[in-house]
């Protein structure tokens, strides 16, 4: 029972009561401390350059002192800021201070490269501190022998846990979905799981909802903390909990996991097995790292960038990168062809090789637009078998009119500079372009999800063949069949 001396009239706590703790209390991570932090609360490259001076000088001392204070997170950054043979240095120095929170916030290139630099020792005790999803993302990137060689330094529990999640294929809800919750049968009344709750030194440190299971472990509902607390200790959990729930097969793919949660507003859900058994759940701070890992690759895939990270080996990110460009190079021989064919007009009349290139230029524009909004609208699931045409023709209205207002502008221009009938060729061709690039923006990305391929990978390469193929081909072929230049 609350003590009414704690309250006011308006039964509101005191904040006495409460021991509010004074400013210069605060502990050094739970503020922004403008002498390591600017405004964006970014490490300031001046605390960077004392850190590494202190480093070069061999000061370990001095090293830690400055370390120290920073929140986990920041340590991290830290060491992302740092060549890769300057990691190992600043880790010796800083070693009890490498808790498994800085681990768990470290770049994925950066953990692999430091995890593959530690004993096997090291890193199971590092695996042992995390939770199962945080574990597993910590590993699996490594080599199965070094996966083996950890996980025989890790207790029988953690490593069964780990296997198990391994067992999943990547980037699915069997991989990333942890393994801490609580659960309850529904025969249970609220005081009764207030007592277990108390009871247990075994929960999860932190959980927002309360699955109840039947006899056969499927959960049939969930209970909120704050329902919970607010309800008579005698009120039986069938009749409070929430039977509507989410479940979230342990095969679905992390984007379409994603995707739910926005969908639904969804704090955390149960993961099931294929038998329908309760063997997880995901949560919302999990999710959100996934939404911003998701929508970062596609925008990668879209340039051909791999995975664009700066911490990726130059070696990867060459080898990602250049069959990109080769592809690129071998369409851009198709327009190259085209402008051959018509190499005869070219060289009649210079005009030609003056303006094709805007036609061109203009239409990849607008097909990348397009395509972008397409390629976005299939991730999120807004273009679909349902709407697929409709939203084809949406696009094509937007096309003519983008088209229309170019047309004229780049018209009167060539019109002014050369002659009226160039006017009308550009002006023509120009909607011919954008109106074509309009329809393979949204169409190229359309097929290849038919296709079961991802839209984002291949989908720039063919919208800017057909741009430049097609932009080429209606003006030279407009040029001469309007008699500028014979072919």
């Amino acid at each position: 029972m609350a003590n009414s001396d704690h309250h006011d009239d308006t039964g509101v706590l005191d904040e006495a009561a409460v021991g509010t703790q004074p400013d210069d209390g605060a502990r050094p991570d739970d503020r922004i401390d403008d002498e390591r932090h600017d405004e964006e609360n970014r490490l300031k490259p001046e605390y960077v350059k004392a850190v590494r001076d202190a480093l070069e000088a061999d000061d370990t001392t001095a090293v830690y002192d400055l370390v120290e204070p920073l929140h986990p997170a920041d340590i991290a950054d830290l060491l992302e800021l740092f060549q890769r043979e300057e990691r190992g240095q600043l880790t010796a120095a800083i070693t009890d201070l490498m808790s498994s929170e800085v681990v768990a916030e470290l770049n994925d290139f950066v953990r692999e490269d430091m995890m593959e630099a530690l004993a096997p020792e090291a890193v199971a005790t590092i695996v042992e501190q995390l939770e199962t999803d945080d574990a597993v993302q910590l590993i699996e990137d490594l080599d199965e022998v070094d996966q083996q060689a950890i996980l025989a330094e890790v207790e029988a529990e953690d490593r069964a846990a780990i296997e198990s999640a391994l067992a999943y294929p990547e980037e699915t809800a069997g991989r990333l979905m942890s393994r801490d919750f609580v659960a309850v049968p529904e025969h249970l009344t609220v005081g009764d799981l207030i007592d277990y709750l108390r009871d247990r030194t075994d929960l999860t440190e932190e959980f927002f909802e309360v699955f109840v299971v039947n006899e056969r472990h499927h959960p049939v509902g969930t209970c909120a903390l704050s329902l919970v607390l607010t309800t008579p200790r005698d009120v039986a959990l069938a009749d409070i909990m929430k039977r509507d729930q989410t479940l979230i097969p342990v095969t679905m793919d992390q984007e379409e996991l994603g995707l739910m949660f926005q969908k639904y507003a969804l704090i955390s859900a149960a993961v099931v097995d294929e038998s329908e058994r309760l063997v997880g759940q995901m949560t919302v701070d999990d999710v959100v790292h996934i939404i911003s890992e998701e929508a970062g690759e596609d925008a990668l895939l879209l340039s051909g960038a791999g995975d664009g990270d700066i911490n990726e080996p130059i070696r990867e990110a060459y080898g990602s990168r250049v069959r990109w460009l080769i592809a690129n190079l071998g369409t851009a021989l198709v327009g190259s062809a085209i402008i051959a064919f018509f190499g005869a007009a070219i060289e009649q009349l210079v005009a030609l090789a003056i303006l094709m290139p805007i036609v061109a230029s203009i239409g990849g524009n607008a097909g990348t637009q397009t395509m972008a909004v397409a390629v976005r609208a299939i991730a999120t699931n807004q273009l679909t078998r349902a709407n697929t045409w409709r939203i084809v023709g949406r696009e094509l209205r937007v096309a003519l009119l983008n088209g229309a207002t170019v047309a004229i502008l780049i018209g009167l221009a060539a019109g002014a500079i050369f002659s009226p009938m160039m006017g009308v060729v550009i002006a023509t061709a120009m909607i011919i372009n954008i109106v074509v690039a309009g329809l393979a923006g949204v169409l190229v990305p359309v097929v290849f999800e038919r296709l079961n391929q991802d839209p984002a990978v291949a989908s720039s390469v063919f919208v800017t063949m057909i741009t430049d193929s097609m932009g080429f081909f209606a003006f030279l072929g407009l040029a001469v069949a309007a008699g500028l230049a014979p072919l």
